[in-house]
Formats: structure tokens, sequence, C-alpha cells
């Protein structure tokens, strides 16, 4: 007669549950890493051994930590790998100190898919938001081949006299509420941060008159409407508001609020 070992049953469940939390801690380490890409050791953070690559791309002097700290702690980590990235001048990414010519967003769109590439990835998704989104939108329009999937949400196709005025009401950072102040004083210090924000405000505004608001990304993906226009006024308003105020919603940095 044959006999089969048995291990007894919490002998297998302790396996199990070992090798779940292996697994699971394998996956949620967070790694942090600089890349030397154009000129610039621009900074980085990956999680995750999945097969989809993410990029996170984050808002106007936004850094990888700021604007994505939940995601790269709450993504798949066996479905994705995430990377999130500090453009040139942002976060860890200093030096160099941030400058915003006309063609900024094109400068980090670039840098964005050449860190990505030099990363090995040979195809992945962009997740953008703000100044993010507008540069996703650039690098997915310029270089598809490279792209599986886009998700870009608060990005402008055109900037307006009514958005410059929503900007220069809020150029001066002791006007914004201590909630979103706070964590771009901790990243940058007061001085970095009040300068290179009124130096972004500078940018956009520079945009805005040698193109007459039209040419973020010049005749690319999105024609201005009224509709469109209306949907984001409707937006940076509430952007303004939240700025200004301790109460943040669910439209605000992520960082500011709780």
């Amino acid at each position: 007669m044959l006999r089969f070992a048995r291990r007894p049953l919490y002998k297998v469940l302790l396996s199990a549950i070992l090798r779940r939390e292996w697994v699971s801690r394998t996956y949620s380490t967070i790694t942090s890493a600089k890349k030397e890409i154009n000129g610039v050791h621009l900074h980085y953070q990956q999680t995750g051994k999945g097969d989809h690559a993410l990029l996170l791309l984050p808002g106007a002097l936004g850094s990888s930590q700021t604007d994505f700290g939940p995601q790269l702690k709450s993504l798949n980590k066996e479905r994705f790998t995430v990377v999130a990235w500090d453009p040139r001048g942002y976060g860890h990414s200093i030096p160099p100190q941030r400058e915003f010519p006309l063609d900024f967003f094109h400068t980090d769109a670039k840098d964005a898919l050449d860190l990505m590439q030099a990363l090995h990835f040979k195809k992945f998704s962009l997740l953008g938001w703000s100044d993010g989104g507008i540069t996703a939108l650039i690098a997915a329009s310029k270089y598809p081949g490279l792209i599986h999937k886009l998700v870009v949400w608060g990005a402008n196709a055109f900037v307006t006299q009514e958005d410059i005025k929503l900007y220069n009401a809020v150029r001066d950072v002791s006007v914004w509420s201590e909630n979103m102040r706070k964590p771009m004083v901790e990243i940058y210090g007061a001085d970095y941060f009040a300068k290179t924000w009124a130096a972004w405000v500078d940018g956009i505004i520079k945009i805005e008159k040698e193109t007459n608001g039209k040419a973020i990304f010049v005749k690319i993906l999105f024609h201005k409407s009224n509709a469109l226009h209306s949907s984001f006024m409707e937006r940076k308003t509430q952007w303004y508001h939240d700025l200004t105020q301790t109460t943040c919603t669910s439209t605000s940095r992520a960082p500011g609020c709780t």
C-alpha cells in the first residue's frame, strides 16, 4: 500500500502567509535613484515588478513624492512597474535651477521619454496631472510608438487671459494656504520656492503673449472650443479657491490636503 506524507495544515498555511508577505515586501519596496539624462541628473522613484510600466508626471513645481506618494505606495505592484520622476529643477533633480523658456514643456517631454528608455522600458503608459499632463500629451503626440496608454487630468490645451489673471493672483506664495505652501517649502526652502513659482507664472505669461495662448502643444490634439474653455475655467477657479483656502476639495493637490 502506498502512503502519502501529509504536511500539517498549520504548516501549509504558515508557508503561504510567509510567501505572500515576502512577495508583498519585495514588490512594495520603493527605490530612489538618479540617472544622467540630457546633461542633467534626474531623480526618480521606482517600485513594482509588473509587465506594465507607468511613468507618473507631476504638476508645476511638483515632485515624485509630493504629487504621487499614495500612488507609489498603493498601485498594484504585481501588475505595474511604477516610475515617478522629478523634472529638471524640481524636487531632487536640482541642480540645475528651474528655467521656463517657451519650450519648457517640450524639454520635459523629451527628458521624460529619454529617462524611461534609459531605464530599459521599451513601451510604457503616462499618467500626468497639471503641467505633467501637458508634458504627457506632448510626449505621446511626438512619440506615439513608445506610449501604451495615456491618463491626463487638470492639463491645459491653451492659455487664456482668464488663466493669467488667476496665476497672477497667486504669484505671491504668502497668499497660499498653509496646507498648500508647507510641502513646497519643506522640499525647496522658502526662497527657492517663491522665486521658482514666480518664474513659472512669468513663463506661462510668456507663452500666452508669444503665441496668443494657442501653442502649448502647437496644433496638437486639441482645438479651442467654448465647452472646453468653460470646463477648464471651472477647474481653474476651483484650483484658485483651494490654493488660497485652508479647506481643500477632492480636486486639490494631494500633498496640501487632508
